[in-house]
């Protein structure tokens, strides 16, 4: 299984990004996928998901700014993390992950493969 995520980079605060993350490899037909965020000193936060079904979990800090969706094309997915109204608190660096569908669900608390992760730095 391989996540590579792209599209991370250096904004002004009220500017948009958009982050995406390559999943190969990852064969399951139930799936949790989701965008990680950690801020220097802070710990790793959620910040949206997604699983089979296409039903989306966000952060509350993020709710009606940030949007993720997923396309599929054969064995790869691309799983992306529409970012907009950044602000200061929005920097970090983003990591995309997968696992099985009962971390969506709640009865997992840890996802399987993570991506090595993008950095955004929102500045005044």
């Amino acid at each position: 299984v391989e996540l590579v995520e792209s599209g991370g980079g250096s904004v002004q605060a009220g500017e948009s990004l958009r982050l995406s993350c390559s999943v190969s490899g990852y064969t399951f037909a139930l799936y949790c996928m989701g965008w990680f965020r950690q801020a220097p000193g802070k710990e790793r936060e959620e910040v949206a998901t997604i699983d089979e079904h296409g039903r989306t979990k966000y952060a509350h800090s993020v709710q009606g700014r940030f949007t993720i969706s997923l396309s599929q094309d054969n064995a790869k997915n691309t799983l992306d993390l529409q970012m907009n109204s950044l602000n200061l608190e929005d920097s970090g660096m983003y990591y995309c992950a997968v696992g099985p569908s009962m971390y969506c669900s709640g009865d997992r608390d840890v996802m399987d493969y993570w991506g090595q992760g993008t950095q955004v730095t929102v500045s005044s």
